[in-house]
């Protein structure tokens, strides 16, 4: 499968963004996806994942209640929606594709290109 991530850009905090994975070349309901993040200087980290049908999410401790995870299978896409942006939050933001459950970055299998975050103080 290929990804295909987009919707980054530059917000002020308090603010909301949504970021959406495209997927194509593959049957994108049988992957967990997930979403990560890299900063300047730091390792990738997990943010959230999904499950094949959508009814399972998992995120990390620093987003969860202002992030949600969601995905389309009919469309093929995966979104994240991030409200009440922190600066903290800028990074680059990758989507994966994985045959398991999405637990690390040693999970996915199939990365996007990531796509920039950057929130403002």
């Amino acid at each position: 499968v290929q990804l295909q991530a987009s919707g980054g850009g530059l917000v002020q905090a308090g603010e909301s963004l949504r970021i959406s994975c495209a997927a194509s070349r593959g049957t994108f309901s049988s992957y967990f996806m997930g979403w990560f993040r890299q900063a300047p200087g730091k390792e990738r980290e997990f943010v959230a994942a999904i499950s094949r049908n959508g009814g399972t999410t998992d995120y990390a401790d620093s987003v969860k209640g202002r992030f949600t995870i969601s995905r389309d299978n009919a469309a093929k896409l995966v979104y994240l929606q991030m409200n009440d942006l922190k600066p903290e939050d800028t990074a680059v933001y990758y989507c994966g594709a994985a045959g398991l459950r999405v637990e690390s970055s040693k999970s996915v299998r199939f990365w996007g290109q990531g796509t920039q975050v950057t929130v403002s103080s």
